[in-house]
């Protein structure tokens, strides 16, 4: 092979094995003021937790997320270099703080935390990491439903807070973890996702009533499919001024998938963002994606969401 020939065959591999190219870095912090666009994400990170895992053949009740799935994980999330990141699936505070220090050493810096706890106990819980200040949290664990008689918990609760991305734009977030497919005793998991889904609009629509111009995105692992009542609940009557339009990603391929059941061998795409009509004509849909990378699939089961604002209100 000749070395032109070899040449061009490397930087083919590396346009294939990468999407860097794709993704601008966020601008350096300084002045807020003149912040072009900053990125959000949203992530299931796919049990970075302690749990009964095997362990190099030996059964372990309580093992962390193996280093390879958090080394990849850390990989993805340094390409992206997320200004705000929503995850779900993370432990409890110790995890969180793992998570941040380990982006920080990629020089990643997001102090700012919010964490919401599994009401179940499973400690599953939902979470965001911020380089902006959080002004203000609403976030709520105490929402219930009863179906048949039986009062239950909005499982994994509401994550919701108010971030200053400048002195002049707050975004407001909202991350989710709706009930999982698996199916549970006593219970109809579909059911229990709509009944979710209408306590969360029940909180979205408190939200529009006293902000009807707010900028809000609504993100997360939605465990559901895009025609099914639970999603359609969340955005709520079309053509309303509370309308939620679910953001259409794709990745550098095309393809709209963002979850791989390797047992089935089944990609759906479960994970969302909605966005209010306040912050439509801020979205970046030219940057915003679902990112893919070599190790996506060692890292989790879902790929993350990637969406690129511009804190002016238009």
């Amino acid at each position: 092979m000749s070395l032109k020939k070899a040449a061009w065959v490397s930087f083919a591999a590396f346009l294939f094995f990468s999407d860097t190219l794709s993704l601008p870095a966020s601008e350096p912090s300084g002045s807020d003021d003149a912040l072009e666009s900053f990125t959000v994400v949203a992530y299931n990170l796919r049990n970075y937790l302690s749990m009964e895992r095997r362990v190099n053949g030996l059964v372990v009740p309580d093992a962390p997320k193996p280093p390879g799935e958090v080394d990849a994980v850390i990989e993805g999330l340094s390409a992206i270099r997320p200004d705000i990141l929503g995850v779900e699936e993370i432990g409890d505070a110790s995890f969180l703080a793992d998570l941040q220090t380990r982006l920080a050493a990629q020089g990643i810096d997001l102090p700012h935390t919010e964490l919401v706890a599994d009401s179940s106990g499973r400690n599953r819980n939902i979470a965001l990491l911020s380089r902006f200040p959080i002004l203000e949290s609403n976030s709520r664990r105490d929402y219930t439903y009863v179906s048949d008689g039986v009062r239950y918990p909005l499982q994994r609760g509401i994550l919701d807070v108010t971030i200053s991305v400048t002195p002049h734009y707050r975004l407001r977030y909202i991350g989710l973890h709706l009930k999982s497919k698996r199916p549970v005793p006593g219970g109809d998991e579909a059911l229990i996702r709509l009944n979710e889904a209408r306590l969360v609009r029940a909180h979205i629509d408190r939200i529009f009533a006293a902000t009807p111009d707010v900028n809000l995105i609504v993100a997360g692992d939605f465990n559901e499919l895009r025609s099914e009542a639970p999603l359609k609940t969340l955005q709520g009557a079309f053509g309303t001024p509370s309308y939620l339009t679910a953001l259409t990603l794709t990745d550098r391929f095309g393809f709209r998938w963002t979850h791989h059941w390797t047992y089935a061998d089944l990609y759906s795409r479960f994970d969302y963002v909605l966005y209010s009509k306040g912050i439509s004509r801020e979205i970046d849909m030219k940057h915003s994606s679902i990112y893919h990378w070599k190790n996506w699939d060692r890292a989790s089961d879902h790929r993350p969401l990637v969406v690129r604002i511009q804190p002016q209100d238009r």
